[in-house]
């Protein structure tokens, strides 16, 4: 099996981007390209306006979004190719999840690496799990880097006694 194109999705989180740098990190000696996907959720409010459409406020929102994203994205990926040129950044609109499992098919991404955010709980319970979802559905496989628990006290190691 070679690994030709590694695809990581980011939220521009500590989590997210500590994947990426392990992404490169892996994809060097592979000489592979990396994916950087970032993906602007819809926005799921309903008021009795948005019942004949999408309201002005929320389009205005996600433009918004897709812009800041773009700029993100444009600043990342100059950083990024500067110590790993066969990098190239991509934005995507959709449901999180749906839009990494499509781009990693239709980029032809022989692995995703992707950080998952640690949630537990009720917050897990309604939030889900994009990374869980991702490797459910993905044809690919799916490498997962756990990023600090949200809402667990961070174990401290002790020292080695002398």
């Amino acid at each position: 099996m070679s690994i030709n194109r590694i695809l990581v999705p980011v939220d521009f989180s500590a989590a997210s981007l500590q994947a990426l740098e392990y992404a490169v990190k892996l994809g060097r000696p592979l000489k592979a390209e990396l994916l950087v996907v970032f993906v602007v959720e819809p926005i799921y409010a309903v008021t009795p306006g948005d019942l004949y459409g999408a309201t002005a406020e929320l389009t205005a929102l996600i433009d918004e979004q897709r812009r800041a994203g773009k700029e993100q994205l444009r600043k990342l990926e100059a950083r990024i190719q500067k110590r790993y040129p066969k990098t190239r950044c991509i934005l995507q609109t959709g449901r999180a999840h749906q839009a990494i499992v499509d781009s990693a098919r239709r980029l032809k991404a022989d692995l995703i690496v992707m950080a998952t955010h640690g949630r537990t709980g009720i917050s897990h319970l309604l939030m889900g799990s994009v990374a869980e979802k991702v490797v459910r559905t993905a044809a690919c496989p799916v490498l997962t880097l756990r990023g600090p628990v949200v809402g667990r006290p961070v174990r401290r190691a002790r020292p080695a006694k002398k």
